[in-house]
């Protein structure tokens, strides 16, 4: 196994004239909290947390929020398999998606990234079962050089997947949001990056010691093709979505969407995130639909930073769309996304895991075919969806 140091520069990056607009400062000019800053979040940006559990309350006794049944999803599966070694295939992006928004990138410059860890059966106490198995165990990846974190919310960022991933992997560094790094401090990691949206940072792996245990042949096979030195970029850049890891710590962090460059090929990870907020009474498609406003940033993203090889697009967990459209893009919004950061291909995540809404939980690849051909890209195959473990080469 190969060990390199990891080394970091990080600074605020091309940025558009309101590139700051989701700071919310107190009267004395103190940065409190942090919001969506666009009409495109719509009604929740009035919604306190007591109000929100109203509508969520009425919502359930209206039978407005049924219980998808898991019991027959048959969702595809397969055990992730991963590359011998990091210069196995030297021009081709190597995607493994794990379930929900956890996927494992292989650049071709030998760069290995990890986004959204989470592998326990349940998030937290009170979260719903996995009804797709995990691919993977932290001690299955056979490198791990960085991991992206969208947000804090307990599906997108697990304390145990965390500290097992330090463990196996002690020279990991982590790549969080704006007021997320006190988080992993506190449960004593340290090698931890925290950003801005707009921030850019330039990346240096250089290779230090080699230690080949037994005389596996493919191991020494692995420590002799490791490549000297891996250069990355990486930009920190908006979602629209929130934070909170509890009640009292509401949009106190930054949630993100991340960028990533290596070996010549880009990743645009969104995490989570919504597009537009839809209110009740207007149809996804129907009258009043278009006019809707949108977040602007995707294409700001697309503009400034794009275009990328792959995306990496949330399509589950998005109904009823009064409550979720605000924070959750449904699978017409993932096209307008990857159409607007202008991604080359796009990879439909965040579905086929844990139960989370409403909506059947063998429908949003369903709904990403009937929104790619109202779009006219139906017969492209650039927007895909793929078993979970599955790897994609881009």
């Amino acid at each position: 196994m190969t060990d390199y140091s990891f080394s970091v520069s990080a600074r605020p990056g091309v940025a558009p004239e309101d590139s700051k607009a989701h700071h919310f400062k107190d009267d004395r000019g103190q940065l409190v909290r942090y919001e969506n800053p666009f009409p495109s979040y719509g009604h929740w940006r009035d919604i306190s947390l007591p109000r929100a559990l109203l509508i969520f309350a009425r919502y359930r006794f209206q039978g407005k929020l049924p219980v998808p049944d898991t019991s027959k999803a048959n969702i595809p599966a397969t055990r992730a398999q991963f590359l011998p070694s990091r210069i196995a295939d030297t021009k081709s992006l190597r995607v493994t998606w794990l379930g929900h928004a956890c996927c494992f990138v292989e650049f071709p410059s030998g760069f290995r990234a990890l986004f959204d860890p989470v592998f326990e059966e349940r998030f937290s106490c009170m979260s719903p079962k996995r009804f797709t198995a995990a691919a993977c165990q932290p001690t299955d990846l056979p490198a791990l050089d960085a991991v992206f974190i969208s947000h804090d919310h307990h599906d997108h960022l697990s304390y145990p997947s965390v500290k097992e991933l330090v463990r196996v992997h002690p020279r990991v560094q982590f790549f969080v949001g704006m007021g997320l790094a006190k988080w992993f401090q506190d449960g004593g990691i340290h090698a931890v990056t925290e950003m801005d949206w707009w921030d850019d940072a330039d990346v240096d792996l250089e290779r230090t010691a080699s230690e080949v245990v037994g005389s596996d042949s493919a191991a020494v096979q692995a420590a002799t093709i490791d490549p000297e030195r891996i250069s990355v970029h990486i930009s920190c850049l908006p979602s629209q979505h929130g934070s909170m890891r509890s009640p009292l710590e509401k949009d106190r962090s930054l949630w993100a969407s991340w960028a990533v460059t290596s070996g010549a090929k880009s990743v645009w990870f969104a995490g989570d995130t919504g597009y537009r907020c839809v209110p009740e009474g207007i149809e996804e498609l129907g009258p009043g639909f278009d006019e809707l406003p949108r977040n602007p940033q995707f294409s700001q993203i697309g503009t400034l930073r794009g275009p990328f090889d792959l995306g990496l697009i949330p399509i589950g967990a998005y109904q009823p769309r009064f409550m979720y459209s605000p924070v959750h893009a449904s699978p017409y919004d993932a096209v307008e996304i990857f159409q607007d950061t202008r991604c080359k291909a796009a990879l439909g995540i965040h579905w086929g895991t844990w139960a989370l809404t409403s909506e059947p939980v063998n429908e949003p690849p369903i709904k990403l075919g009937e929104a790619l051909k109202v779009k006219g890209l139906a017969e492209t195959g650039l927007f895909d969806v793929c078993a979970i473990g599955e790897s994609r080469q881009f």
